[in-house]
């Protein structure tokens, strides 16, 4: 079948694991926006039929909203890296990163937008730190867990960057054209660094917006320790394998 994209320029890729009770909503929202979205859902085989409701709602948005699902849990890393192959195939100028549980605003899509087809941004971040901590109904230690995890990551890669563990971006399609995706190694929290790590080394223009980031209200966290730690370990690897010249 003959891929047709309305003249549409966005996809926005929702990866998702047991997300039922915000799929249906998450869907919705970024589809009513003024500016014309795509939706690519990344489903991992949810217990929780995820991808079952993501299909009944294809018939109503038929050439606006996607289904990939694979066969297992595999990573939030593995599943942007599907989506961003997916996007790229598809032609696709403007790809984002958004979270299925609304703690991303789908009204600030379009600042992200903004900053990279109006403005001078090849990777727009909806950033959390950037103007100060703009973080609703997270625990304080959650808040220093990752405002402390960007500090140490500008310290250790140089990258001047407030947010680097961001979920919330927007790529021009030269950027993903030009990073290796094959060479992906990281899939949680380390994920989104080496992204933008890659983004940097390839002197692409990194710019911020400021949101304001809602902690979930249905479901479940996927945060756990296993994460943290690859974060921690994996920007200092990322530095070494940059100075040996073999990112």
């Amino acid at each position: 079948m003959k891929f047709f994209r309305n003249m549409n320029d966005c996809i926005v890729i929702i990866p998702t694991y047991n997300e039922i009770e915000n799929i249906e909503s998450i869907i919705r929202s970024v589809l009513s926006q003024h500016k014309l979205f795509h939706v690519l859902i990344i489903d991992d085989n949810s217990p929780d039929h995820t991808a079952a409701k993501v299909q009944l709602l294809q018939s109503e948005f038929s050439g606006r909203l996607f289904l990939e699902k694979r066969e297992k849990k595999s990573g939030l890393g593995t599943a942007y890296v599907h989506g961003f192959k997916w996007a790229l195939e598809k032609k696709y100028d403007y790809i984002f990163e958004m979270d299925a549980d609304f703690s991303h605003n789908p009204n600030d899509l379009q600042k992200l937008y903004d900053a990279c087809h109006f403005g001078d941004a090849d990777l727009a971040i909806g950033s959390r730190y950037v103007t100060g901590v703009n973080v609703v109904n997270w625990p304080l230690s959650r808040v220093l867990l990752s405002y402390f995890a960007s500090v140490y990551v500008r310290f250790i890669t140089g990258m001047k960057i407030h947010d680097a563990t961001a979920g919330f971006v927007c790529y021009k399609r030269q950027v993903l054209e030009e990073i290796n995706l094959n060479k992906i190694r990281f899939v949680g929290y380390a994920f989104q660094i080496e992204m933008k790590y890659r983004t940097y080394c390839n002197k692409f223009r990194i710019v911020e917006v400021p949101i304001i980031f809602t902690d979930r209200t249905k479901g479940q966290s996927k945060m756990s320790n296993s994460i943290i730690v690859e974060a921690v370990f994996g920007v200092i690897s990322l530095r070494l394998k940059k100075l040996v010249n073999i990112l």
